[in-house]
């Protein structure tokens, strides 16, 4: 049977839907902590998580907002995070199951969005901007948190290999130009860039997705044909681990 690149999304994170509650990477962070520092300062009323995975930033963003929106393709994945929210108490987290590209709320239903290691999944990445603008209040917030791309494309395709060999539902980490170009484009004005280095454990990075030992062997033959200058881009140790970019963008909406 043919799938649909959402079903591939859900397949994909389902069925690993506790490892990515659980996971050390996502469910903490520098990033993590700045992203409910900007909440807790604007309180919003309705607070929107695309692409909410393992539930972390609606976690974040629950003790400061009145209402928070969790959606994602995974039906598992929202069950997960709603059970997550049942045993933390927060009461104010509804999930809602969806794609990015076609968010099912009314124009200039949030005060405050965000996504966080969400946008490299999107089928259409313009089109789940445009969306997140559209139900956006005007003039308000929105954070956006990704790993991404490097300019020298020698680096960018070694980095789209490795996830698309671990990951068959990734579809590109944008480069910092390219995220520029979409936000304005979709009516998002950037006010702040931050970016930082991401260390990958492999053993855990891998583990997450459960993928067949082939694919770890070729992500491992790829890091042992690299370049030198891309080893030493990435960081590759002798175990596989590796170092990402990662970048957290504030925007308003126009």
């Amino acid at each position: 049977m043919e799938r649909t690149h959402e079903t591939v999304v859900a397949a994909q994170f389902g069925p690993r839907a506790q490892a990515y509650v659980q996971s050390a990477v996502h469910a903490q962070g520098a990033d993590l902590e700045a992203l409910e520092n900007i909440v807790a300062a604007i309180a919003p009323e309705r607070a929107l998580d695309i692409g909410a995975g393992g539930g972390h930033v609606s976690y974040a963003m629950a003790r400061h907002a009145g209402l928070v929106t969790a959606l994602d393709l995974s039906a598992e994945m929202l069950e997960a995070v709603a059970a997550t929210a049942r045993e933390r108490r927060l009461a104010n987290i509804e999930t809602v199951e969806g794609p990015a590209e076609r968010l099912p709320f009314a124009e200039g239903w949030f005060d405050f969005l965000a996504s966080r290691f969400s946008a490299h999944h999107w089928r259409d990445f313009s089109g789940g901007l445009r969306e997140a603008r559209r139900v956006l209040k005007p003039g308000r917030s929105a954070v956006f948190i990704d790993v991404h791309a490097p300019a020298r494309p020698l680096f960018d395709t070694h980095l789209q290999a490795v996830e698309l060999l671990r990951d068959p539902s990734h579809v590109r980490n944008y480069t910092i130009a390219e995220w520029a170009v979409a936000l304005a484009a979709s009516g998002f004005a950037v006010e702040r860039l931050q970016t930082w280095r991401l260390r990958m454990d492999v053993a855990a990075w891998a583990g997450r997705m459960r993928k067949p030992q082939e694919n770890l062997r070729a992500i491992r033959a790829l890091q042992a044909a690299a370049s030198r200058e891309t080893r030493a881009h990435f960081a590759i140790e002798a175990d596989g681990s590796f170092s990402i970019d990662a970048m957290m963008i504030e925007a308003r909406g126009a």
